[in-house]
């Protein structure tokens, strides 16, 4: 019985992964055995980055809420109390925002938070 050495749907699975390591360095674009393994650690990275960016997000905007809200001589976690003491639904994303972008209204928005009757 003659060898079987892949045919059509072989090949076709293989130059998929070869074009998934192109640009990768030496032998991990050209090696099918190499490639794949690199392939592989590559999806795993990015499937777990994925998630660690989403709270890599949250400590930059909670950092520049917190820098911002000392600077107007109070802390974080008293202003998100008082914020949601007020029922003010802002969320860090927007705060973070308004706090780099737009210093003036943000400290408007503190001077409120300080003046209003929360808990």
């Amino acid at each position: 019985m003659p060898r079987a050495r892949g045919g059509y749907k072989t090949r076709r699975r293989r130059k998929k992964l070869l074009r998934m390591a192109s640009g990768y360095y030496m032998g991990r674009s050209r090696l099918y055995r190499v490639a794949a393994q690199a392939v592989d650690r590559a999806l795993l990275n990015a499937y777990r980055d994925r998630r660690v960016k989403k709270r890599e997000f949250r400590s930059l905007w909670i950092v520049r809420i917190n820098a911002a809200v000392r600077a107007l001589g109070m802390s974080y976690s008293q202003f998100m109390n008082k914020l949601k003491g007020m029922d003010i639904q802002l969320n860090r994303k927007s705060l973070a925002d308004i706090a780099y972008n737009d210093p003036q209204a943000f400290n408007n928005l503190v001077e409120m938070v300080k003046k209003g009757n929360a808990q």
